[in-house]
């Protein structure tokens, strides 16, 4: 799993509420398709036309945020059935964050095993920080739609250099900035768990039959 230490990159919003996991991962995909190759069809009910063709309205074809790292999204983003596809499909086309006042609580989770760092900020912060994304893409302007996510000092910082804080879990964030998932984060206590059980075997030698 890649470590998510600092991420300063291009942001783009999608402002919608509700945005299930069947949208952004039809589940024929994930029967048909290799993980690693899922992310062309992230959003596919949106991102393409009927021919095939890219949407133009799909929000990351727009040239201000084509290419970008980071989501910007509404209340109860990923809800829907449980699919760790939806997380895969969403790396592959290039995300490392996600950023929204309330998530499906199983997405939630399956960011962190794979190394997306999803950010829960209250929804005031949320539509702040879209509408500065928005206004950075308007002619004139002498911003660009990019967001700093400093997992170490747990800030956002925005397009005006506004400061954010938010939170995370301290097991959670030592396993990205470190880029392990749970099992890998396990296995760095390897000697003590080997302790421990040698302990039990001393204890209760009857739960350890020979072989």
């Amino acid at each position: 799993m890649e470590a998510f230490t600092v991420l300063d990159a291009k942001a783009a919003p999608l402002m919608r509420q509700n945005v299930n996991t069947d949208i952004i991962i039809p589940i024929h995909r994930l029967r048909d398709v290799a993980q690693a190759d899922l992310g062309p069809y992230a959003f596919e009910p949106w991102r393409y036309l009927p021919d095939g063709s890219e949407n133009p309205d799909f929000f990351m074809h727009q040239p201000a945020y084509r290419g970008a790292e980071i989501v910007v999204a509404d209340n109860n983003f990923a809800c829907g059935s449980s699919r760790e596809g939806a997380v895969w499909a969403m790396m592959g086309m290039g995300v490392r964050c996600v950023i929204a006042p309330s998530f499906g609580p199983i997405f939630f989770n399956n960011c962190f095993q794979n190394g997306v760092l999803p950010i829960q900020l209250p929804r005031a912060d949320v539509l702040a920080i879209a509408d500065e994304l928005e206004a950075a893409t308007r002619p004139g302007s002498n911003s660009e739609p990019r967001l700093s996510i400093d997992l170490h000092n747990r800030t956002v910082v925005t397009p005006s250099g506004r400061r954010i804080e938010f939170q995370v879990d301290g097991i959670r964030r030592d396993a990205l900035l470190k880029g392990l998932n749970e099992v890998a984060l396990t296995l760095t206590r390897e000697n003590e768990i080997a302790a421990h059980q040698a302990k039990a075997r001393t204890r209760t030698p009857w739960l350890y039959p020979a072989n």
